[in-house]
């Protein structure tokens, strides 16, 4: 059976793919297989709602992207549920990082206020940005510098300073942080941010997606000759995206969304809240893998973005069995049911039961 490729156009040339699952025909039967192309940056958004198979679609995507060459993979474990990508090297090239970090820097300035939880416009969080600016390290360390040496009265001194020293305390920022050139080799990069709280895997999440849009731009601006720390195409995966697009990543992942396709930045979000992400999260995404929604909010979010190519609502055609999900396809402008394929490496997004524990009496 011919394979379909979801994202690639016809007559586009061939290049690397990976398995998303097969067809399901309408008699519930497995049709021909479906790949999604890994060659050319896309934007995709998979969605659904808990238990039908939209972080366990993420972890297919994410597999499919670490066996192919010329990709670089990133993936945003809010959870711990992707650890398992790392669990056989044959099977997947992947590693995790338990404790990821960026350099303070790698969070633009004007983010900070919001970060340390400061209005911008307010006296702390005005000296917060100026510290964030005029830092010449780029480090909390330089940041309290600044602070220390302005112009401002104790008290906005002295709580700009306790903010700063909170946000130290999160164990998120090094001068040796992650860079473009450490996330850019083939195999899957996990970055577990299972530990972490919002603000915090927020700094995280922007300084990844900033330093990946920031190489792979060097990497393909032609006055530095095409040279530059990311040769790979990056493939950053988010789950809960929605966390992400409501924190201080939304901006570098706003970027890699409506500009990321020049330089070859993909971005994959994954969320059940489809409703809580900004507009344009949908309406650019060229890849839609729709698992079942019920509540109202999120089923309007997707069907105001619903395309004109769409001869049934996503509403009536959305699957109801956990694994299938409904690809609407921008590029080839068509709407695919797809039963996702099995994962080759172990899911840890699967809920405990109580019917699994071993209710005997312990003994002494």
């Amino acid at each position: 059976m011919q394979t379909e490729v979801l994202g690639r156009g016809s007559g586009e040339p061939s290049g690397p793919t990976g398995r998303l699952g097969h067809h399901r025909a309408r008699d519930g039967s497995r049709g021909a297989p479906v790949d999604v192309d890994l060659d050319r940056p896309h934007a995709t958004l998979v969605v659904g709602k808990r238990g039908y198979g939209k972080s366990y679609t993420l972890g297919v995507l994410a597999e499919a992207a670490a066996r192919a060459d010329g990709v670089a993979p990133v993936v945003i474990d809010p959870m711990g549920v992707f650890r398992g990508l790392a669990a056989d090297c044959d099977a997947v090239p992947a590693r995790v990082v338990a404790e990821p970090t960026v350099r303070a820097d790698a969070v633009p300035p004007r983010r900070w206020p919001a970060l340390v939880g400061s209005e911008p416009d307010s006296p702390v969080g005005a000296l917060v940005w100026h510290a964030a600016a005029e830092s010449e390290t780029g480090t909390l360390a330089g940041m309290r510098a600044v602070v220390e040496g302005a112009d401002a009265t104790s008290a906005v001194e002295r709580a700009a300073t306790n903010r700063l020293r909170r946000a130290a305390g999160w164990g998120v920022f090094d001068p040796d942080g992650l860079d473009a050139r450490e996330l850019g080799g083939s195999e899957a990069t996990v970055l577990d941010c299972s530990g972490l709280d919002d603000a915090a895997s927020n700094a995280v999440v922007a300084g990844v997606a900033a330093a990946l849009y920031a190489g792979r731009a060097r990497a393909s601006d032609p006055t530095t000759g095409g040279s530059g720390p990311i040769e790979r195409l990056p493939w950053l995966f988010v789950d809960e995206a929605h966390v992400f697009f409501e924190g201080v990543a939304c901006g570098p992942l706003r970027a890699i969304l409506t500009r990321g396709r020049a330089p070859g930045v993909s971005l994959v979000t994954a969320t059940q809240r489809p409703s809580a992400l900004p507009d344009v999260a949908v309406s650019q995404s060229d890849l839609r893998i729709v698992h079942r929604l019920t509540a109202g909010p999120d089923v309007r979010a997707l069907a105001a973005a619903e395309p004109a190519y769409v001869d049934r609502a996503v509403t009536e055609a959305m699957p109801t069995a956990p694994g299938e999900a409904l690809v609407v396809d921008d590029t080839a402008e068509s709407v695919r049911t797809v039963a996702v394929r099995e994962r080759d490496t172990p899911h840890g997004g699967d809920s405990p039961r109580a019917s699994a524990v071993d209710a005997s009496p312990a003994t002494s």
